[in-house]
């Protein structure tokens, strides 16, 4: 979608192979891409992204931290590797490139009062989930620091907003496909026509949070 709304892009991935893949395919679709391989929980990486970003393209106008991991564990059963990499990738590394990208976003939001940043959050972040209570509190810490940056941020021309999705459709949501039929789920598109809007509103009008809920659904998970 930003693609098509004529950005140039560049994208990260823990897996090369993977991601090498998705920037063929994009650079087949005639989109300008860059990429960068790595795991967004290492400080090192996040500055190579945007090392990257910035030598090939030399500005930035929109941010998407969409990185983020679940696994799900009683209380008592909550290992703590698992906890420090849900923590290191669905927190940690949204402030760090926030951190790191924060001078060309003010140059962004300097020029036109319509840099944005949009943080992945999830319906698991406006509703605690038992079992999921790790994922469920890194999401609703994004939603928190995403209205800190809000308040921080504005007067530079920089707008955040979290999203709130109920499950969509895509392999993070395989775990739960016996009980949830794919087709019942929020499609990817949805999502990117969310962000689409935050593109296309004025400068003047700040979106905080979006939240997709599936039709007929009780509001958990996602």
């Amino acid at each position: 979608m930003l693609g098509e709304e004529g950005y140039a892009l560049t994208i990260a991935g823990r897996r090369a192979d993977k991601l090498e893949a998705a920037a063929h395919e994009l650079g087949a679709a005639g989109y300008e891409v860059a990429h960068c391989a790595g795991n967004v929980a290492d400080e090192d990486v996040v500055r190579a992204v945007i090392d990257t970003h910035r030598e090939r393209f030399g500005r930035l106008d929109v941010l998407v931290n969409n990185a983020g991991v679940g696994i799900g564990a009683s209380v008592g059963e909550i290992e703590t590797k698992r906890l420090d990499l849900q923590i290191g990738v669905n927190l940690r590394s949204l402030v760090l490139f926030y951190r790191e990208a924060v001078g060309m976003l003010r140059a962004a939001g300097a020029e036109h009062g319509n840099a944005i940043v949009v943080n992945t959050s999830s319906i698991s972040g406006k509703s605690g989930q038992a079992w999921m209570s790790v994922y469920s509190a890194t999401k609703h810490a994004v939603i928190g620091f995403t209205e800190a940056m809000n308040k921080e941020l504005l007067a530079d021309g920089i707008k955040s907003c979290a999203l709130c999705p109920a499950f969509v459709d895509t392999p993070m949501t395989d775990f739960v496909k016996g009980t949830i039929a794919a087709e019942d789920m929020i499609r990817p598109q949805d999502i990117a026509e969310g962000v689409r809007l935050l593109l296309r509103v004025s400068p003047a009008c700040v979106i905080p949070e979006l939240v997709f809920e599936r039709r007929g659904a009780d509001q958990t998970g996602g």
